[in-house]
């Protein structure tokens, strides 16, 4: 019988990624959504014809109990979350509830359904439903040591990294407590063709793409002396899966071990289609973080040794991967306006 699963979140690019990669290897596979139209409900059937659809929200705790139980999941992957950081300055409050009490939420809907109703002091309970949460590198935040493992302490720098520390520690406590099989991948930024525009991979790669045909004069950036350790996101969906496949649950630190800056992955977009980036990148000031992380890099070796996890994209690859997506994008839209404009009514 066909192992079943549960995304929440599955709307997102990392959501599609993992629908994708389950389906591949014989699941079925359910995504929460909190209602019928939804544009980007619309746009995931569209690159996962076999996904199927539960309702549920994370800010409703009944809701998660009923999909739940109706999926009878075997797996339960929590990537549901308002991801852009800058948001949770915003809007902090609504991070709070959607990032942090939302897998408190699911933890509970699966304790719920699962029967754990009292602590267990014997370890993970067996034959349950497995639980993976979406940590972040954010948690970091201004970091004691590099590169960051399963063992650096946490010191987040935004709402957004102090709710998901709150749902690190709320994970990793329902698995102490209630013998839940529940596991956390702490992952690294992670982009790809589907990375949403609000977020400097993407932006930075749609920009190209615009200026190259000419329909885009400059790009604004903040912190250019910021630096990442970016993967792809198809590459980092194989960990969380592979998370939940061990015989214990754990927590796993997910990056390349590789650090660039936002400079680096400008110059690296623009020398895709053969451009100078100084010669349209600017700073805008409004645009750097009220308290920024400066440097992020992962040591993942714990995923490699006990997973058998690599990232097998590299950074240059991939922002020459996402350019060259919105560059063809951006030629089609071009090439059906000027057919529109063109049209006799």
């Amino acid at each position: 019988m066909a192992k079943r699963a549960l995304i929440t979140g599955v709307t997102g690019q990392d959501g599609s990624y993992l629908a994708e990669h389950l389906l591949s290897l014989g699941y079925r596979v359910w995504g929460l959504t909190r209602g019928q139209a939804n544009p980007r409900k619309d746009r995931v059937s569209r690159l996962v014809p076999d996904l199927e659809f539960v309702h549920g929200d994370l800010m409703d705790q009944g809701s998660l109990v009923t999909a739940v139980n109706a999926v009878q999941p075997d797996e339960v992957y929590n990537l549901g979350a308002i991801s852009f950081v800058p948001m949770s300055w915003q809007q902090p409050e609504l991070v709070t509830e959607v990032n942090g009490t939302g897998v408190l939420r699911m933890l509970e809907a699966i304790r719920i359904v699962s029967g754990l109703t009292k602590p267990s002091a014997n370890g993970v309970v067996d034959g349950q439903i497995r639980f993976y949460q979406a940590s972040s590198s954010e948690m970091f935040g201004m970091v004691t040591q590099s590169p960051q493992s399963e063992t650096t302490s946490f010191h987040p720098r935004s709402p957004y990294g102090v709710v998901k520390t709150y749902g690190h520690y709320m994970t990793r406590n329902y698995r102490e407590s209630y013998g839940m099989y529940a596991a956390s991948g702490i992952l690294f930024n992670h982009e790809s063709p589907r990375r949403g525009a609000e977020f400097v991979t993407r932006k930075i790669s749609l920009a190209v793409a615009q200026i190259k045909l000419g329909l885009q004069e400059k790009l604004s950036l903040g912190n250019l002396d910021a630096v990442r350790d970016w993967g792809f996101a198809g590459d980092y969906v194989r960990a969380m899966h592979l998370m939940l496949q061990q015989d214990q649950p754990d927590d796993y630190v997910v990056g390349t071990g590789q650090m660039y800056s936002v400079r680096d992955a400008a110059r690296i977009a623009f020398e895709c289609v053969g451009l100078n980036w100084e010669d349209y990148v600017y700073v805008d000031p409004g645009l750097v973080r009220p308290a920024e992380v400066e440097t992020l890099c992962a040591d993942y070796s714990h995923a490699r040794k006990h997973l058998g996890w690599e990232p097998r994209v590299e950074f240059p690859e991939l922002m020459r991967m996402m350019v060259e997506s919105d560059l063809k994008q951006a030629r089609l839209v071009s090439e059906q306006r000027a057919e529109l404009s063109g049209a006799s009514w």
